[in-house]
């Protein structure tokens, strides 16, 4: 069964779970979904959601955002645990498969469609009827394996090679890849366009044979949980909007920056936020 919306076209559909989060203060929406949307609609643009969910949490922190969402007996639920030499992830429980057969016709046509997949709930290759302009790319979920405690580790991606060459732009984190040096080599020379993000060190940026890090701002640190995804989804825009990757490496990593100085949801960056890191990578 889906929760259908009242449908009209997007600029921007992220397609992949909402999970629950646990933390010390209780259980949070989450997931690249979420952080994605909220960020691209401060952006200005037109978004639109698909995923399959349990019931767990009301999705009232979305702000009204559309949703199309398959029901399952649970939510894709995770705690992280942040120590000094990296961050610990277990998955807690797992919703079901996200069908691309569930994405309505009208939003096969957004201008950017992002695929975010969190525990390897999708296909890494749309079907033929999607026509974005720019398909975007964050493959954390594809790279998730766990144990029997549900303990987070690194999985050989199946497809990997083909997904990559199709895709127009790719982002993930060093920690997505355990550190893997050689895998980050390997996937620069399928992407059209790659950045792979480093935390407080910034962004490395891969791009016709070159690569180039890209230190972010010093902020105070607070939450560093759905930085990537805020990075991820302004590199996108931008880069649809000026096919400049340098310059939206430079966005990304601002508004990236500003995700950390809150907790959850609370620190996507608003309309003035985008408008501010605009000004700044243009003065």
């Amino acid at each position: 069964m889906f929760h259908m919306v009242s449908l009209e076209p997007v600029d921007y559909l992220v397609i992949g779970h909402i999970t629950v989060d646990l933390t010390s203060a209780g259980p949070v929406i989450g997931g690249t979904a979420a952080y994605a949307a909220l960020t691209a609609t401060a952006m200005g643009l037109r978004v639109g959601i698909v995923t399959v969910r349990g019931s767990e949490i009301p999705l009232t922190g979305l702000n009204g955002i559309p949703v199309i969402a398959g029901e399952s007996e649970a939510s894709t639920t995770f705690e992280n645990i942040y120590t000094a030499s990296g961050r610990i992830q277990y998955i807690r429980s797992r919703a079901s498969k996200i069908d691309f057969a569930t994405v309505p016709d009208v939003w096969r046509r957004a201008k950017i469609i992002h695929l975010a997949p969190m525990d390897q709930e999708m296909d890494a290759v749309l079907p033929t009827d999607f026509r974005p302009s720019l398909v975007g790319l964050t493959p954390q979920g594809w790279f998730r394996t766990w144990d029997d405690k549900g303990r987070v580790g690194l999985s050989s991606w199946d497809g990997m090679d083909s997904a990559l060459t199709q895709a127009g732009a790719v982002v993930f984190s060093i920690e997505d890849v355990m550190h893997d040096e050689n895998l980050i080599e390997h996937m620069a020379h399928l992407c059209q366009v790659m950045v792979v993000t480093e935390g407080e060190a910034g962004a490395r940026l891969f791009w016709h044979g070159d690569s180039r890090r890209f230190r972010p701002p010093v902020v105070k640190e607070v939450d560093p949980t759905g930085a990537g995804d805020v990075f991820a989804t302004a590199f996108f825009v931008r880069l649809l909007n000026t096919r400049d990757p340098w310059e939206a490496t430079r966005f990304a990593n601002c508004m990236a920056a500003i995700s950390v100085k809150n907790f959850g949801l609370a620190g996507v960056p608003t309309e003035e936020d985008a408008r501010k890191c605009l000004m700044e990578i243009l003065d």
